[in-house]
Parts: C-alpha cells; sequence; structure tokens
C-alpha cells in the first residue's frame, strides 16, 4: 500500500512535511461547521447523512432544527415515520431519512442505546457504507481511518495524477489505499477535515486556486482542472408526472405514496388518456420541473373533480401543516391555494399550513 505513495512521495520525510503544511493551514483556515463542535456519534451521523448529495450551506439550518426536534437516538427512534419526512422535508433523497430512523431504532434495540465504535458493526446499519462509517469513526472517536467523499477524492487524485476513473474499482481501490497512507496516526480527525476543508474551498472542481493551496508544491497533477478522471454520465431521462388538484369544501384530497416518495403525501396521481374526453381540452393549472437523480421531472398538475369514492391510499385533509409532503408538491399546493379561480376566501384560511 505504502509503494503507491512513495511513488509520488518518494520520502517519509516528504508526506511529513505535506501533513504540517496542511494541518497549519486547516488551523487558519478551516470552516466552523457546527457539527465539528461535538463528539456526539448521533450528532455527527446526522450530519453525514444530511450532508449526501446536499451542499453544506443548505445542511445548516436543517441540521440545528433536526437537533433540537430529535437529539439524540432515542427520541428519534420513538417518532413516526411522519415526523421524520416532514423534518426533513426540503431536504430531499428522502431513503437517507428512512435509513437514519431505521439505525436509531437498532442502537436504541440492539446497541442499548449506544452508538458501536467498530468499523465493521457501524456499516451493518441501514444506509451506512464505507465513507460514512470511516466519518464517524474518525470525528467521533479519533480514530485514524481515511474518508473519501468528493471533496477528498478530488485532493487526492490531483495531488497524486491518478488517471484511472475514480468511479471504477481500480480508481476507489487506490483512493482509499494513498489516503490510509498519508494518514497521521493521531489527530486523524483533524487531517481528515482538512483534506475536506481543501477540497471544498481550495481544491475545487472547475478553477482549482493552485496559488492559494498549501500543499501545493507536492501535487503530482499537470492539468488539475481535468482531474479526477470520471465515467461518463447516464444521459438524463425526461418525464412528466400527472396529478390531481381536489378540492371539496375546506378539503383537500392527497394520496399516500408507495414509489419514489414512499410515506409521504402527494397530490393524487393520474392516469391521464388523451382519449379520454374527460381530459379533452384541459390544460394543467400548474407545471414545474424539478431534478431527481438520473431524470428531469415535469410535475403536471389539473384542477380535477372529487371523485365519489376515494382509493385506500388517499385521504381528505383540512390542514396540510404536520403531513409529510415532497417539495415540488407542497410547492404546487402552496401556489394553487392562492389562485384565484378557487374562492374568494384566502387560502390561509381554508387548508392552514403554518
Amino acid at each position: 500500500m505504502f509503494d503507491v505513495c512513495w511513488q509520488m512521495l518518494p520520502a517519509l520525510q516528504d508526506i511529513r512535511a505535506l501533513r504540517r503544511s496542511l494541518l497549519r493551514w486547516f488551523r487558519h483556515h478551516g470552516r466552523d461547521l457546527p457539527w465539528r463542535q461535538t463528539r456526539d456519534p448521533y450528532a455527527i451521523l446526522v450530519s453525514e447523512f444530511m450532508l449526501q448529495q446536499t451542499q453544506v450551506t443548505t445542511v445548516i439550518p436543517y441540521y440545528q432544527r433536526w437537533l433540537r426536534t430529535f437529539p439524540d437516538f432515542a427520541t428519534l427512534a420513538r417518532a413516526s415515520e411522519n415526523q421524520v419526512l416532514r423534518a426533513w422535508q426540503g431536504l430531499g433523497y428522502y431513503a437517507r431519512a428512512r435509513n437514519l430512523h431505521a439505525t436509531a431504532k437498532t442502537v436504541m434495540h440492539k446497541h442499548r442505546g449506544n452508538f458501536p465504535r467498530k468499523i465493521e458493526q457501524i456499516r451493518q446499519l441501514s444506509g451506512i457504507g464505507k465513507y460514512t462509517a470511516h466519518a464517524v469513526a474518525t470525528f467521533a472517536f479519533d480514530q485514524s481511518v481515511p474518508i473519501i467523499e468528493a471533496n477528498t477524492g478530488r485532493v487526492l487524485a490531483r495531488l497524486f495524477n491518478l488517471r484511472e476513473s475514480i468511479d471504477s474499482t481500480a480508481g476507489r481501490t487506490k483512493l482509499w489505499e494513498v489516503a490510509q497512507c498519508l494518514l497521521p496516526g493521531s489527530h486523524a480527525a483533524d487531517f481528515n477535515s482538512a483534506l475536506l476543508d481543501l477540497g471544498a474551498v481550495i481544491c475545487v472542481a472547475r478553477k482549482p486556486k493552485c496559488n492559494l493551496c498549501p500543499i501545493s508544491t507536492f501535487c503530482r497533477a499537470k492539468n488539475p482542472a481535468a482531474l479526477p478522471v470520471r465515467r461518463s454520465r447516464p444521459k438524463t431521462t425526461q418525464l412528466v408526472e400527472t396529478h390531481g388538484f381536489i378540492v371539496r369544501g375546506n378539503r383537500i384530497l392527497l394520496e399516500k405514496s408507495h414509489h419514489r416518495w414512499r410515506g409521504m403525501w402527494i397530490l393524487p396521481r393520474l392516469e391521464l388518456d388523451s382519449s379520454n374526453p374527460a381530459i379533452v381540452g384541459k390544460k394543467p393549472v400548474y407545471e414545474s420541473v424539478f431534478p431527481f437523480t438520473h431524470h428531469r421531472v415535469t410535475l403536471s398538475v389539473y384542477h380535477w373533480p372529487a371523485p365519489k369514492r376515494i382509493g385506500p391510499r388517499q385521504k381528505w385533509l383540512e390542514s396540510i401543516e404536520h403531513v409529510a409532503m415532497p417539495s415540488p408538491h407542497r410547492r404546487a399546493v402552496d401556489a394553487l391555494l392562492d389562485a384565484d379561480f378557487l374562492s374568494a376566501k384566502p387560502a390561509a384560511q381554508r387548508f392552514p399550513q403554518r
């Protein structure tokens, strides 16, 4: 393993010098993030789940509200799925919330409320892969284990001029190897945090600030902006999803999703057929476009008559304040409640949301 590093940094003194330079920079320029003020494995795990696929600036207010609502594993384990999804609403990728909820239950029931310290045990918890397990181990327990995610992977790929695709098996293996051999035997949490921050603010994706980099003298990349190498991404698929806005009196009809937003309430799905006379001449009363993984989804909402009988997963609601709804659907409801055609009565009086 260490041969991989020493091919690029021939002397052990070079690795030590790199560590010193990076940690010196971190002491002066490291980001002041709320999850760095604690060693509580629960709080750190929450931050790691939220930071998957989400920017730091977006996560901070959600993280702070989450800890006020669910301050520990016990509180989260007792919460209902609706409460958990409602608190997560706006962060997207709701499987993260479900996995965090499941992990809290496992910690309480299987580990008696104590988060495991062994990486093998941590990785058995719901939604926790190698990176998250290592992140909790290093930031909560200061274990000397490497972490590889978007920022650290980019830094290391450039530092060692790695030409393998970092999303290939060979590329990932080499990244973990070089990360391990750079890691100091103590204060690993600071070193890993420094690598994260370097990738976030200096060694950025498109225009790396090499003139400000504290370890630029060790970098072997000839063209840093061209690294890391990745496989071509799948083509984005265009989807259209049709739903109905159905109101009766002061109630709105919602449907509990069992697909993409499992467990959350959405506007009822419509199976529209252009030959159906019920939709001839109808146009959506609301449309929005949102990204979802490798899809670009157009949400089309039609003003629709109330059915004589509702489906088994549908429910009439007088308030949507406490129900978990995906953001695209909640935004649609917000917009349509304010539309003139519904009623002269203020929308906020008809369907309280706050």
